[in-house]
């Protein structure tokens, strides 16, 4: 024990546990002058808005109080909107039913746990999606996207034609379809860089798009492409041959932009696979109904749900959708599944029903209708999660272009079609325009540009 003693008492020990002591000393002082800095904003990003028209995910270098941001911070014009969450990572949501008519301004700051406040920054975000068309141009087909001053821009060449196109769910680009004189599809994406997120003294951007780059090296007899909010992009083809249907899933690069690692998937379906919106898993159509199956990393998984029923569209929050369900006596109705619950039945009818959207969970919906031979009629109606009728309008003179959807922008309380006039029989059908609907009145405003299909493309 005394050689020990000693050897504790020796000089080199000493200096030692003096330079130990030294260290613990200057790591307090750094902690305590860590503690008296004050907090600062890390990330501000757009984020998935599922009860709102727009939401942001601010992340800071410690915890912030919501009720201090709440009460610090900004918006003009002044909307109605919540900080949710707790800790270093809050959510920015605005309330349902407000539309966006312009950018908004944000003044940010607020107090983390110690009172110690948050330098001011002021952002303008703009959530609000452009519209994107294919429109005839030169002899073919190319790709256009309105600016919020009503202007159109070119993001894609000409080419003979464009008739499979969708945007990437994060808005960092575009997949589309071009057809070849030989009658194939040549696959592409077109990135777009956005900037509808930025600080005050920097000023928000247009959109500028890239070179088109394909997406594989040979062309394909048919296609079909999903995405969504990851950026991730479904790509089902196939020839005519013995080699069938292929399924591909391509997620985004580390920056967010198109064409990253691809997977192949191992499911066979007997129609179009779409993305499930918040990622992980898509839903397969076969003879015994609709399955939801979960994508790798995760576990396989599978969910089935029986009958003669197709997917119309997708609701904002996750798990809801809008499905249209075929009846024996040649009936048809739509129906709103939610997790955990069988599906609900909203409308029924001998209508033909050729196009939905909703709002939220289903709060509500919007149903394109055909009844009539002959000289078919087009009629929009609007039901609530319960199935009760809350408004119907008759769209006379008007049909929706073949193959085209309803999709509805929370943002600016808007729907989006690409109806076409109706024209004599013995006429040749006049070219499809797009067409926003008010969701609430109902009322039409058509856009004077010729188009074969319509979008809403994403902020990105």
């Amino acid at each position: 024990m005394k050689p020990r003693l000693e050897a504790l008492r020796s000089p080199g020990s000493r200096g030692l546990f003096g330079a130990l002591g030294a260290l613990a000393a200057v790591a307090t002082v750094q902690q305590q002058l860590l503690l008296r800095l004050p907090p600062r904003l890390e990330r501000l990003s757009t984020a998935p808005a599922s009860s709102g028209p727009a939401a942001l995910q601010a992340r800071f270098s410690r915890p912030i109080t919501a009720e201090s941001l709440q009460q610090g911070s900004r918006l003009e014009p002044a909307l109605e909107h919540r900080w949710l969450g707790r800790g270093d990572n809050l959510l920015l949501s605005l309330g349902d039913g407000q539309r966006l008519t312009q950018p908004l301004q944000l003044d940010l700051t607020g107090r983390d746990g110690r009172g110690l406040a948050l330098p001011p920054s002021r952002w303008l975000w703009d959530p609000r999606p452009r519209v994107m068309a294919v429109v005839p141009e030169g002899g073919g087909e190319q790709l256009q996207l309105r600016h919020h001053d009503g202007s159109w821009s070119a993001i894609s060449p000409v080419w003979p034609s464009i008739p499979v196109v969708i945007p990437l769910g994060n808005g960092s680009g575009v997949a589309a379809a071009s057809r070849e004189a030989s009658g194939q599809l040549r696959l592409w994406t077109i990135a777009l860089q956005q900037r509808n997120l930025a600080p005050a003294e920097r000023g928000l951007a247009s959109v500028q798009a890239a070179a088109p780059q394909p997406l594989g090296e040979e062309p394909v007899t048919f296609a079909h492409l999903s995405s969504n909010r990851l950026g991730e992009l479904l790509v089902q083809s196939g020839d005519l041959d013995a080699s069938g249907t292929r399924a591909e899933l391509i997620a985004p690069r580390r920056d967010g932009t198109p064409q990253g690692s691809r997977s192949r998937l191992r499911w066979q379906a007997t129609g179009p696979m779409l993305l499930l919106p918040g990622g992980g898993a898509v839903v397969v159509p076969d003879s015994e109904g609709l399955h939801l199956e979960t994508l790798p990393p995760r576990q396989p998984r599978r969910q089935t749900l029986p009958g003669s029923r197709d997917l119309s569209s997708f609701c904002p929050q996750a798990g809801r959708a809008l499905l249209l369900r075929h009846w024996p006596d040649f009936r048809r109705s739509l129906e709103l599944v939610e997790p955990g619950q069988a599906p609900r039945q909203l409308w029924l009818g001998p209508e033909a029903l050729v196009a939905s959207a909703c709002s939220r969970g289903g709060d509500r919906s919007w149903a394109l209708l055909v009844e009539g031979r002959g000289q078919p009629e087009l009629s929009l109606l609007v039901l609530d999660r319960q199935g009760r009728e809350l408004r119907r309008r008759r769209l006379g003179g008007w049909e929706l272009e073949p193959g085209t959807g309803l999709y509805y922008d929370p943002s600016s309380e808007q729907l989006l079609a690409a109806l076409r006039p109706l024209s004599p029989i013995n006429e040749p059908p006049p070219p499809a325009q797009p067409v926003l609907i008010d969701a609430v009145s109902l009322a039409l405003t058509p856009l004077p540009l010729a188009v074969s299909q319509v979008h809403w493309l994403p902020p990105g």
